[in-house]
């Protein structure tokens, strides 16, 4: 088992790591709209420019896991407002084009630092370079 870490995206902001690679898969933590240097100034904006910046993020910890967007198996996306569904799925699928992964999608009461979109994804490790 070994942890992740990767100053192209947010450090975590609690006891936690990036992300976790096992066995040949990556677990990422929950990507919010945060930049690489601890900036919160993307929280303040809309949902779909949040959700870019969170894949951004998603991708950057993939990456220095040895996997990439195209191996992903599986996302959770975390919505403050179930109404950014359409929002935030416009985006998710711009993002990821023809790579469909399996998905799950809830709304919850907050996230961290009240920001709009959260999302988490279970990837194959394909370039495993520790």
């Amino acid at each position: 088992m070994k942890a992740v870490q990767t100053n192209k995206a947010p450090a975590a902001i609690g006891p936690y790591s990036q992300a976790i690679v096992v066995n040949g898969m990556v677990y990422t933590s929950g990507q919010i709209a945060l930049t690489p240097d601890g900036d919160d100034e993307f929280l303040k904006a809309s949902v779909g420019v949040q959700a870019v910046t969170v894949l951004e993020n998603l991708k950057a910890v993939l990456e220095e896991a040895g996997s990439s967007l195209d191996d992903v198996i599986k996302t959770t996306i975390f919505l403050a407002d179930m109404n950014d569904f359409a929002t935030v799925n416009m985006v998710y699928e711009k993002v990821f084009g023809t790579h469909k992964p399996a998905r799950s999608t809830v709304a919850v009461k907050t996230l961290p630092k009240n920001a709009l979109v959260e999302i988490d994804a279970v990837a194959l490790v394909t370039n495993y370079s520790f």
